[in-house]
């Protein structure tokens, strides 16, 4: 009996069976951990868009006194 006779026997068994249930347990862990990333996820999404609209605010606040203070602004910046 060959080496490569003796090691596909292992092979074929760690492929039909070892494999199929290694690649289960892992993406159904992940899909466990992403459940529980889900409500930190969506709070931080919050927080983020809530900065983002404080400061649009504050640009179209700057954009408000730079119109009046230095009405061809806009032109210069390009």
């Amino acid at each position: 009996m060959s080496f490569l006779e003796f090691m596909s026997v292992p092979a074929i068994l760690f492929m039909v069976i070892v494999a199929p249930l290694w690649l289960i347990f892992h993406y159904k862990t992940r899909w466990k951990d992403q459940k529980a990333n889900g409500s930190a996820d969506e709070k931080t999404v919050k927080e983020m868009w809530g900065v983002a609209q404080r400061l649009e605010s504050r640009v179209a606040n700057l954009e408000k006194l730079l119109d009046a203070e230095a009405p061809g602004w806009r032109e210069t910046s390009r």
